[in-house]
């Protein structure tokens, strides 16, 4: 068995899987927002039952927070009351909340070995710490409220081999746009896709995040890395309770397996509309932007912030651009203010936000209007994504955004001097 079948397996109490098989297995930690929650808790209330386990629920108020208008406020209020009807061990309001797939790592509320899921797509960011988990529909999250299970159909594998070490600039974001640029949006459909392979050894956790975490922009059912001395030291300041670690059989069966030469790729774009339409950020060409956004579940962490911030010392955005900074979690923004991180984005020019997904979704902070482009580290481009149908959005990580910033137009970070 690959590694996510034999999770699936434990959590079914079974001793084999296979793939296409159905199966009901039991959950770890069920996840809601302030889109998907107030369906599930609707649903949960017709069923006039109790949580299976008010410790195995999470609820994080992020999409529309804090509150845009009176739909998202009645939203949060309709959350704030289950949780406390309920006693939801694992609620966090604003003030104390983050972006929901970063804040849950940060908390050690997602461990490997465990069955993880969400009533949001991007909920296989916990692959990461060689977790399975993946997104439902709001339906099925209040189901699993109740009784603390759900059906699946096993998904069968696609095994990605990464080698060599990454360039300077080129991070978690660029593997897996290069990924999903070489197989496409439907290249993992409904497939976990798990990683393996010396070149892992060179990512750090907030990569593995990153990949992870658009394994769905791959059609992934999930995707999951190995544990190895990295995840463990991560896990070692948050996760108190037991856990199991899994590895894949080594006659696992895939459909289909790659080999990624880490050292061969470059800082890498995802043009509109899709985001397996990539460039490398040298083959972009003279790309005008109008906004830049840091930031969201995929690439809102400190790291993150530092290669920004790295980019930006003692310098200014140019003339025409708007810039937004948003931290992943409150522990994010601490650490950001305690570095001087802050300082250094906002002497540049930008807006530094309180954790929120805001723009990713074309919710708030930052909406396109007729004809704008944005350059994001978020993790969808869809017509409309960020705004108007006939706004522009294009992917990157945070080293090109940051430089991209200070020059007006899709720039390499490695070439900027020469740029500016």
């Amino acid at each position: 068995m690959t590694l996510t079948q034999k999770i699936l397996a434990a959590h079914s109490g079974l001793n084999e899987v296979k793939p296409g098989q159905l199966i009901e297995a039991n959950i770890d930690l069920a996840l809601g927002n302030d889109v998907t929650a107030p369906v599930a808790i609707k649903e949960f209330d017709k069923l006039s039952m109790k949580v299976f386990d008010r410790s195995k629920i999470a609820l994080v108020p992020d999409h529309f927070t804090p509150n845009k208008d009176i739909k998202s406020a009645e939203n949060c209020a309709g959350m704030r009351r289950f949780a406390s009807e309920h006693n939801i061990e694992h609620y966090f309001e604003i003030g104390e909340m983050g972006i929901e797939h970063c804040l849950l790592p940060e908390r050690g509320l997602t461990a490997p070995g465990e069955l993880i899921i969400g009533a949001d797509s991007h909920t296989c960011t916990y692959g990461a710490v060689g977790a399975v988990a993946t997104g439902v529909g709001s339906t099925d999250l209040a189901c699993v409220m109740a009784t603390g299970k759900l059906w699946f159909k096993v998904p069968a594998a696609v095994k990605f081999t990464l080698k060599g070490k990454p360039a300077p600039y080129v991070g978690g974001k660029d593997i897996i746009l290069h990924i999903i640029g070489k197989i496409g949006v439907d290249g993992a459909l409904y497939q976990s896709m798990e990683f393996a392979g010396d070149g892992i050894k060179y990512l750090s956790i907030d990569d593995r995040f990153t990949i992870s975490n658009m394994a769905i922009e791959a059609g992934g059912k999930n995707g999951i890395f190995p544990v190895d001395d990295v995840t463990m030291d991560y896990l070692k300041r948050r996760v108190e309770r037991e856990y199991k670690i899994y590895e894949p059989d080594s006659d696992a069966q895939y459909s289909a397996e790659y080999e990624i030469d880490l050292s061969a790729l470059l800082p890498t774009v995802a043009f509109p509309h899709l985001p397996s339409n990539t460039k490398t950020v040298d083959e972009a060409g003279e790309i005008r932007i109008d906004q830049v956004v840091i930031g969201s579940c995929t690439n809102g962490r400190i790291s993150d912030l530092r290669i920004a911030a790295e980019i930006l010392k003692d310098k200014h955005i140019a003339k025409g651009i708007r810039l937004i900074i948003l931290p992943g979690t409150q522990e994010i923004y601490l650490d950001a203010l305690r570095e001087g991180l802050v300082e250094i984005f906002v002497k540049a020019g930008a807006a530094f936000s309180t954790p929120t997904c805001g723009p990713c979704l074309g919710g708030h902070m930052g909406i396109l209007a007729k004809g704008e482009r944005a350059l994001s580290t978020t993790n969808r481009n869809f017509v409309g994504r960020m705004g108007h149908p006939e706004s522009e959005v294009y992917l990157c990580g945070p080293a090109v955004a940051a430089a991209s910033a200070l020059t007006g137009r899709i720039t390499n970070p490695a070439g900027l001097e020469s740029c500016i």
